[in-house]
């Protein structure tokens, strides 16, 4: 049987540097993701760099998962379990419905304008 305890207290005793390497990476990979998606690039690329920010995310949840296992409970635990969550979501979204938020988002920028103030597919200028 696979013994985990070495993996979580590996974990554990690595946690600055284990997180000093999963958050940027995460936001980074979430947002490239979103570039990609905004400069309606090919689907396959959208899906790969998602993927690359789901299992990164999945690796995060892993390692909070090793702390509350122990019961340590504070805010940075949620803070980092927020983070991934957000992550997870945006990549699945994209990987998911590509088209759409591709439309969504030009959409918004289409309507939104430096000169005004975008309400509802109304601009209000000042």
């Amino acid at each position: 049987m696979l013994e985990l305890t070495p993996i979580w207290e590996f974990s554990r005793n690595h946690c600055v540097a284990i997180c000093a390497f999963l958050v940027p990476a995460i936001l980074l990979t979430t947002l490239q993701t979103l570039i990609l998606i905004f400069l309606k690039r090919d689907p396959t690329q959208v899906r790969l760099c998602a993927t690359l920010a789901s299992c990164l995310a999945v690796v995060m949840y892993i390692h909070v998962g090793t702390w509350f296992a122990i019961g340590v409970v504070m805010a940075p635990t949620f803070i980092l379990l927020g983070l991934a969550s957000v992550s997870l979501a945006i990549s699945l979204w994209a990987s998911t419905y590509p088209v759409e938020l591709i439309v969504r988002s030009g959409e918004w920028l289409h309507n939104f304008s430096a000169t005004g103030i975008w309400r509802g597919g109304k601009e209000i200028t000042r």
